[in-house]
């Protein structure tokens, strides 16, 4: 598995977003089989990316502003909206992730339950749920801005991925 491609997304004024780039991880996992979800749980675990849960993604733009998210794909796929209307698009599948950080809207284009993920936070993390309605902003601006990098990727740990790549993007007005 090579490094993950990286997605910039910018505030529209509607979604924070992020100075963070989403990062892509295509096929971490190749297995087929229903034992997915628990190869994803003790990956996630093994570098302290916790309270998880298993199910689709949201058909509607959401986002979390106190915390980084990471998705792994357990079964099917979909075409998922990322930024915001004027965002970008990208297909997953079955093997995926990708770890979205704090601010960044993202949306399932098709059914919610056309893809099932395992979800989960660094440290446990608990997670609030925005969706850029009036009101929401400044406070979901200063939530995103207090978010540190994590020391660990999600895949990698220490040793590559997210605490390589974050530091060289990061801003405190993300």
């Amino acid at each position: 598995m090579l490094g993950p491609a990286l997605i910039f997304l910018s505030d529209d004024g509607l979604f924070p977003n992020s100075s963070l780039p989403v990062l892509y991880y295509n096929q971490v996992i190749t297995k087929d089989g229903d034992n997915n979800s628990i190869e994803f749980i003790k990956l996630f675990n093994s570098y302290n990316w916790t309270n998880h849960w298993v199910g689709g993604i949201h058909t509607i733009h959401h986002y979390h502003s106190n915390t980084h998210e990471v998705l792994g794909v357990i079964k099917g796929g979909t075409t998922l909206m990322l930024g915001g209307d004027n965002g970008q698009k990208l297909d997953i599948e079955q093997g995926d992730v990708l770890v979205i950080p704090a601010g960044v809207a993202h949306k399932n284009l098709r059914s919610e339950n056309q893809v099932l993920c395992v979800g989960a936070y660094p440290e446990g993390r608990g997670y609030d749920m925005n969706y850029g309605t009036s009101g929401e902003r400044p406070l979901v601006d200063r939530n995103i801005g207090s978010v540190s990098i994590p020391d660990t990727d999600p895949i990698y740990g220490k040793e590559a991925g997210l605490p390589k790549i974050w530091p060289h993007y990061f801003s405190f007005n993300q």
